[in-house]
């Protein structure tokens, strides 16, 4: 990642001598340093524009939610950035935005899941973050990523690389083109959700892997972190994120299809998790959409790999040839090891 300009660490009001830096985490969007100085420790960022054109937004966010959870849930942990000491929410140096965190002492984030333990205390986690927020008003919330779990939109994505994309590709993609197609009902719900009045837009995180949660030495959660795509949404984003994350013990990268299946004790533990914090904020039908959650994110990650391969990897890129026909078959092969479970797991 290289070194910190000087311009950023002082609009921070560190001092150079005795400071270290070095990178920290293993995300794949912002660039992220962990510093240590007399101060303390801190977490520095870049954000990505190329991901996020509006750092702004990210920042106004984060401002209205921190202030109403300060106000109304104080004891609520919550991890404010630091303002620069001109009191800005970011420094912009050379083309790129900066922020910085305090670094939680004694916490610590995972990488992948391990344990129905660890998904439980996850999934509570993101719980709690929504349902203290169940009265704040989603619609001061910028934007930050339009359309980021919109399933149709995605879908029709999908039936436009099919006319437009490498035809080559689409000939040798026939067997999963058809399973995504058979799959579309998926969509369908998705789209009566959207006018369902048992359905409640709330604030929702929208990328709940683990990693995003802090936590303690007793690997008891702490709180959420990284709030870049906190948008309004339903829950069926952030549950099916979990559950697209967490059941399987490999992931979307991995090759060898045999080590794909679902692991149901995590399964249990994100509802769990989940419902027990959310309490009766959620609807009796929403309760009913757990299974379908995990449908939901699963199905349309694979739609998203599948249209970028068609589309010559325009979007994510690829490491090698196929990657993303890869990825795309890996999510269809842990969806249908999922509905293979549907009976078991609802």
């Amino acid at each position: 990642m290289g070194y910190i300009p000087s311009e950023v660490l002082s609009a921070y009001g560190f001092e150079l001598k005795g400071l270290e830096q070095q990178s920290f985490g293993s995300g794949l969007i912002n660039h992220t340093w962990k510093l240590k100085s007399s101060k303390g420790d801190f977490i520095l960022q870049t954000i990505n524009q190329n991901v996020f054109p509006f750092p702004e937004m990210i920042a106004q966010n984060i401002e209205a939610v921190g202030d109403f959870l300060s106000l109304n849930y104080p004891a609520y942990f919550f991890v404010y950035p630091i303002k620069t000491t001109d009191s800005k929410s970011m420094f912009y140096f050379d083309h790129k935005y900066y922020r910085l965190f305090p670094y939680v002492i004694g916490s610590h984030a995972k990488t992948v899941v391990r344990n129905a333990s660890e998904a439980f205390e996850a999934a509570k986690q993101f719980g709690i973050f929504t349902k203290l927020l169940s009265e704040f008003e989603t619609n001061k919330l910028q934007k930050t990523l339009p359309d980021f779990h919109n399933l149709a939109l995605r879908y029709h994505q999908f039936e436009e690389a099919l006319i437009s994309g490498d035809a080559n590709r689409i000939a040798d993609s026939k067997q999963i083109i058809q399973q995504i197609i058979d799959n579309r009902g998926i969509v369908k719900t998705y789209q009566s959700i959207l006018t369902n009045p048992d359905f409640k837009m709330r604030v929702t995180h929208h990328d709940t892997k683990i990693s995003n949660v802090l936590f303690d030495e007793n690997n008891k959660g702490i709180c959420v972190i990284d709030l870049d795509t906190l948008m309004p949404g339903f829950f069926i984003s952030d549950v099916g994120d979990m559950m697209r994350t967490y059941l399987c013990p490999v992931s979307e990268e991995e090759k060898d299809f045999d080590k794909i299946n679902i692991r149901s004790e995590i399964y249990r533990a994100i509802v769990r998790g989940y419902a027990d914090a959310m309490g009766d904020e959620l609807s009796a039908t929403e309760i009913q959409y757990f299974f379908y959650a995990a449908q939901f994110m699963i199905y349309m990650q694979a739609l998203r790999f599948l249209t970028d391969h068609l589309n010559s990897d325009c979007y994510y890129g690829a490491k090698y040839e196929g990657q993303n026909f890869v990825r795309a078959s890996n999510q269809m092969k842990l969806l249908e090891k999922l509905q293979e479970k549907e009976s078991v797991l609802k």
